[in-house]
């Protein structure tokens, strides 16, 4: 199958004829690990899986509900429960009862063990993952989980909630998966995209970018249950505190799908020559 037909036998036929041989030529057949935050049954992971599917063996082990924002927590206090999950009585994937990073952890440390992957692709994400966000964010933190225990990773997230663009995201992961496998990161870094919620026709490219400086505005609204105890629903936005245009929410906004590497290491290391003169021997 031609890998302009993503999903299912839907040609994208407004994909430019180069890249589409590049695909054609690129996409051999790699073993790949397909995970979320948004769970199993979300949209994102089933557009993931049908671009991919034609051209690489893909196996899906993915949260059995929504995670979002999950971060990198895992599992330590319940067992981990898994079930399998069949479409159209043809086996789909794996559900877990944990995190992503729990899914990425059974699944490297023991269920593959023998036979890992070359490349998990966490995603696609239903909402961005900019800035501050990847420190919040379940998508990448299976991207970064599969960092930790050696296997590349790459997390893709659409930045809508709201009419998304599949198509679009889909053909992104096609391409960044083919790049990757031809052309790895360093050990110890992920590649964190996110992309635009445009047609595809409209997509400008792919563009480097890195991490943008943000925060969250928070807002709590208050409530109160029957029984007259006080619950909290969070909300808030992303306030970018930066204005380079190199910046990962500018690159998105200037319609491109922006490349961040992110590495596992969070040493400041500007900073250790600072901290020199505190060196102290309590018992020399």
């Amino acid at each position: 199958m031609h890998p302009s037909d993503y999903l299912g036998n839907r040609q994208l036929s407004f994909i430019p004829c180069n890249l589409q041989h590049n695909l054609h030529d690129s996409l051999m057949g790699h073993s790949l690990l397909l995970c979320n935050d948004d769970g199993i049954y979300a949209d994102g992971m089933h557009h993931l899986y049908h671009a991919l599917r034609p051209s690489h063996t893909c196996t899906i082990i993915a949260p059995d509900r929504e995670r979002s924002a999950a971060g990198h927590a895992i599992t330590l206090t319940d067992p981990i429960k898994t079930k399998e999950i069949y479409h159209d009585e043809e086996r789909y994937g794996l559900a877990v009862s944990g995190t992503p990073a729990d899914c990425i952890k059974l699944a490297l440390c023991h269920l593959h063990k023998k036979n890992p992957p070359a490349l998990v692709v966490s995603g696609i994400n239903l909402g961005s993952n900019l800035g501050i966000s990847v420190l919040y964010s379940g998508t990448v933190s299976a991207a970064s989980e599969a960092v930790i225990l050696g296997i590349p990773g790459v997390a893709i997230s659409l930045c809508t909630y709201e009419n998304p663009e599949w198509e679009t995201a889909a053909y992104v992961a096609q391409e960044v998966t083919r790049r990757l496998i031809e052309d790895p990161l360093p050990q110890g870094v992920l590649l964190n995209v996110n992309v635009p919620n445009l047609p595809l026709h409209a997509l400008k490219g792919l563009r480097r970018a890195h991490m943008g400086k943000s925060r969250f505005v928070e807002r709590f609204s208050a409530h109160r249950d029957p029984q007259g105890n006080q619950y909290y629903w969070l909300d808030g936005d992303m306030q970018c505190l930066e204005d380079d245009p190199n910046a990962d929410v500018h690159v998105v906004q200037a319609g491109y799908a922006s490349l961040t590497p992110i590495h596992i290491n969070l040493t400041a290391q500007d900073s250790l020559d600072q901290l020199a003169d505190w060196n102290t021997e309590y018992h020399a």
